[in-house]
Parts: C-alpha cells; structure tokens; sequence
C-alpha cells in the first residue's frame, strides 16, 4: 500500500504503487529500498486457518509480495518480475490478532533472475517463517 505517512525517504518511489493483493491482505510498506523491504500485516479473522491461527497461505503471500516488491525496484525501466519459484520454511504459528513482520533482503541480483529471502516476525519477534523466492525478469518482449 502507499506511503501512509511514513515520509517519502522510507518508501522507493517504485514500491509505493503496491498491487491490490497486498491491500487484500492488509500488508503496510514500513519501509522499502532495493537492498531491502519491511512490512507487516495484521492477523485478521478473515486470514485464519482452521486451527485458529494465520493461513499458511497468507504467510506466502506476504512474503511472495515483499520481495516482489525488493525485485521490481532492482529493474530498468520496461521491465517487469514473475515469480518462478518459492520455497517456505514454517517455524511457528502466528495467533489471530498478532502483527505479522515481514524483512525481505536479496540473496541474488542478476541480469536474468533475483533471488530473495523474507523472514516473517511473530509480535513477539520469534521467526514464524522463512521464505525464499526466485524472480524471474521479464523484458518487454517476453510478456
């Protein structure tokens, strides 16, 4: 989502334009730089599982979003990132009503494909998640 006040030095110009999925989710950019993006989102009922605590799904799709977000401030200007591959380590659950955080930092900057590692912070600041996506550069041609 847009700035929401955090000043325009926190926020690359790039990551401000966040997509609707991220607003679906309640995801708020704390920060983004294209070494590095923070955000969090908050455990809302509509995101819990079954067993009462934050979708597994939820959990990727805030980190698949961050460092999407870390990958498209590391392009040229007509170019574009999907996606190829993402991997997800669960560690802890997350309980309904907490404040998820999430840090994304790339492991990988080519010309051809990024690689990103985002870990996910419970409110108490224990590691629920890692996950590590590989994004793929799409030129005008390919799309």
């Amino acid at each position: 989502m847009a700035d929401q006040g955090q000043g325009d030095g926190g926020i690359h110009p790039v990551a401000r334009n966040q997509p609707p999925f991220a607003q679906f989710l309640g995801l708020r950019l704390l920060s983004a730089h294209p070494d590095r993006v923070e955000a969090e989102m908050p455990v809302v009922p509509e995101l819990i599982n079954r067993n009462g605590v934050l979708h597994g799904g939820a959990i990727m799709g805030i980190a698949d979003n961050v460092g999407g977000t870390g990958a498209f401030m590391n392009l040229a200007e007509g170019e574009g990132t999907t996606t190829v591959e993402s991997k997800t380590n669960f560690l802890r659950a997350v309980p309904a009503g907490d404040l998820l955080r999430a840090v994304a930092v790339p492991l990988h900057i080519g010309r051809k494909t990024q690689i990103w590692q985002t870990t996910l912070y419970r409110g108490d600041g224990k590691v629920a998640a890692i996950v590590t996506q590989t994004q793929l550069t799409l030129r005008a041609g390919d799309r």
